[in-house]
Formats: structure tokens, sequence, C-alpha cells
């Protein structure tokens, strides 16, 4: 079980549990093309943002696997909403998890991504006890690729054309950390 204490602060962001009042920055970027262009969805409607915070909402907490834990990224300094992070704790058996963030166009290229996945991946390493936590991309998605690289994941798998994306047949890349890697980093 995971029950963060919450605010999760690093340098500059608070990681926390989504408000109802998150709605309107949540669907600035959630709305965004750039932002969902590798996704299986269109960017979504204001309603289909409403659906998607009031199931973030109840995310806070990991009881059991194959449930994910949803993190509003807000800067330190302005109370922004800037991002959303998930953690999916996929096995218990196998102690594994999964990633995903978005970031607001507009603050890509600052390194608040990498400063909030490393927070994600301290929780799942260090508070949820998981032993290999993995993390999936479009492989045109080259900022994602690099975001995992930089925190140290080792890319482990190029599937060729395995999904179809928005009528595409795309390649996906596999990125991964296990606990032994995140205790040496």
């Amino acid at each position: 079980m995971l029950q963060p204490a919450y605010p999760l602060k690093t340098a500059r962001l608070i990681l926390r549990p989504f408000a109802q009042s998150d709605l309107n920055a949540l669907h600035s970027f959630q709305s965004h093309p750039d932002v969902t262009r590798y996704f299986f969805g269109e960017p979504r409607t204001r309603a289909a943002t409403a659906a998607a915070l009031r199931d973030k909402i109840a995310r806070s907490t990991l009881t059991e696997p194959g449930e994910y834990l949803a993190l509003a990224v807000e800067l330190i300094d302005t109370g922004e909403l800037i991002g959303d992070l998930t953690l999916r704790w996929a096995s218990s058996e196998h102690a594994s998890g999964e990633i995903g963030v978005a970031v607001h166009p507009r603050h890509h290229g600052k390194g608040y991504a990498a400063e909030a996945v490393g927070e994600l991946l301290r929780l799942g390493f260090d508070e949820l006890g998981l032993h290999r936590i993995y993390g999936r991309c479009d492989s045109r998605e080259v900022a994602s690729a690099s975001l995992m690289e930089a925190l140290g994941m080792r890319r482990e798998a190029h599937l060729r054309e395995n999904e179809l994306v928005k009528g595409e047949w795309t390649d996906e890349l596999v990125y991964a950390m296990l606990s032994s890697e995140w205790n040496r980093r």
C-alpha cells in the first residue's frame, strides 16, 4: 500500500492529489494537441477532462495492484498546475509499476518533468517497495525517451509497429529501472 504524506515537495514543485479546482488548468493541457499527439485519444473536451478529473481525485493512494496514483504537479513559486503524473502498481507478485507524465507545453524544456518523475520513482521504489518501474512512449516522442534516459532508465525494447495510434501503426519504446539501479544512482 502507498499513502504518500502530502504535499510532496521538490526544489521547485509540489506534488499533490488533484482537486476539483484543477479543472481549468488540467483542461488547458489535456485539450492541447501537442500534449495528446502521441496518445491514443484526441485532445479532451471540457466534459471529458471533467470526467478524467473526477477519476484522478479518487486516486490519491494505492491499495492494490492494478490501481494508479494520480498526482497534480504545481509550481511552488506560483501555485500554477503544470502537469499530471501517474504511478500504476502493475503487479504485486512481480513488484512492478509504470510511470506516466504530461506537462503543459509552455513548461517544456525547464526540467520540471525530470524533477517530478524523479520524485515519482522515489515513491515507487522507496515507499511502495517496487523492484522494477517502467515507462513507455511512442518512438517519435523524443522528449519522453530523452527524459527516461536522463533519469537513468534503460531502454529495454523497441517494439515495431505494435500499436495503431490515430490510424497509424507506431513503434513503442520501453524503458525501465530496477530498485538496485535506483539505489546506486
